[in-house]
């Protein structure tokens, strides 16, 4: 099995619990609110290990936590690596109190801060929250009381292939996306930008992670509306970051959406070259070891092998053979393609590793919808 696999697994949507419960992540991870000094705090811990991360509710960056148990008693370093062992960092130590910790965060410089912790407690949910939100509240309380209170701001409007486009952005972290404001039904501009507003929050909480890996990072990010119609809705999302490695990431993570039901569509709903019906890899999360090995085989077998074969005839000139640095003729680069609709057709782009990320970019690599046309994916669309 390719070892790409994991990264075709689908975001299953999990019914939330409305109730106010404490606020335990499936890995024992343990959230508490309280104050530092008179600051406000969220902290995640895993008191076993002595290890977690808090953020002030002002600022909502990570600060990243480890150290030792002594007794019941823990005692933690405030920060992460390259400080050094000898480097001075802030201490915090923690009592277990019957509501949760108390204790004191002491400065390198001796200046002491009394911190009081309980258990969070969840807000119920309130009607019509966005699913992605609402998973985070029951799986991921930290990220969810860290998005509590962010407002979004209405920006300008724009027409785009004759539909009306509301862009939002949410001030803090300046991401952007917009909302179809006509051109469909209300059910259907619902289910759309539904879809649309939780890559938005996706993307937030993606900024607050990559903030976390030290002084020297930043996150931009690119939305760019490629093809709107009565069928299908393409967006692609380009991220480019330095979140704590020696280079910065580039991405690109379009969204790809049936305009009638708002469902993701994967790239086997509209092409498909395989036997029988079609497969779609995201029912694939609850399914058996068998089954993926079906998925993987016809990425490396059928697929990638197709559309080496289909991209040369179409651009001879732009797979050479596997003697050239980029080597778009080998199979391997074609088995995991980022994929977008555009107006002439289904544009690809090749997967490289990170130390290749330059060949990851062509201009060229595009199937004509004459071609998709005849063959057809697992969902009935209307293609240029």
């Amino acid at each position: 099995m390719f070892n790409g696999l994991c990264r075709l697994t689908g975001v299953i949507a999990l019914a939330c619990s409305t109730f106010c419960t404490p606020l335990w992540a499936e890995n024992s991870a343990q959230v508490y609110t309280g104050t530092l000094g008179k600051t406000p705090i969220v902290l995640e811990m895993y008191p076993d290990s002595g290890t977690g991360r808090y953020f002030y509710q002002k600022y909502r960056k990570d600060l990243m936590l480890n150290g030792t148990k002594e007794g019941k008693a823990l005692v933690l370093k405030e920060g992460e690596e390259p400080y050094g062992e000898d480097t001075p960092r802030p201490t915090i130590r923690l009592q277990p109190t019957p509501e949760g910790w108390a204790g004191e965060w002491i400065s390198p410089e001796g200046k002491v801060l009394k911190i009081e912790l309980e258990r969070a407690k969840s807000p119920p949910l309130p009607a019509n929250t966005l699913p992605y939100l609402a998973r985070l509240h029951d799986q991921e309380p930290y990220e969810y009381l860290r998005l509590q209170g962010l407002k979004l701001k209405q920006g300008k409007t724009e027409t785009f292939n004759g539909y009306s486009l509301q862009w939002w952005s949410e001030p803090q972290t300046k991401l952007t996306i917009f909302e179809v404001a006509s051109g469909y039904t209300p059910e259907a501009r619902d289910r759309i930008n539904q879809q649309l507003m939780n890559q938005l929050w996706r993307q937030v909480v993606g900024y607050y992670g990559c903030l976390a890996g030290g002084s020297d990072t930043s996150l931009i990010q690119t939305i760019t509306p490629l093809l709107i119609t009565s069928s299908v809705i393409s967006v692609n999302v380009e991220t480019e970051g330095r979140c704590g490695g020696q280079h910065p990431d580039y991405s690109e993570a379009p969204i790809n959406l049936d305009a009638k039901t708002g469902k993701p569509l994967t790239l086997e709903d509209v092409l498909w070259v395989g036997q029988g019906k079609p497969l779609h890899y995201e029912e694939l999360n609850d399914q058996t070891p068998e089954a993926r090995e079906v998925y993987s085989e016809y990425r490396t077998q059928k697929l990638a092998p197709w559309l080496v074969e289909q991209l040369h005839t179409l651009h001879p000139d732009q797979i050479p053979g596997s003697d050239e640095n980029c080597a778009y003729g080998e199979a391997d680069r074609w088995i995991l393609p980022t994929w977008y609709f555009t107006e002439e057709g289904i544009k690809l782009e090749p997967y490289f590793s990170h130390a290749e990320a330059p060949c990851g970019h062509v201009e060229w690599s595009v199937l004509p919808y004459s071609l998709i046309k005849q063959h057809p994916g697992g969902v009935a669309l209307q293609l240029p």
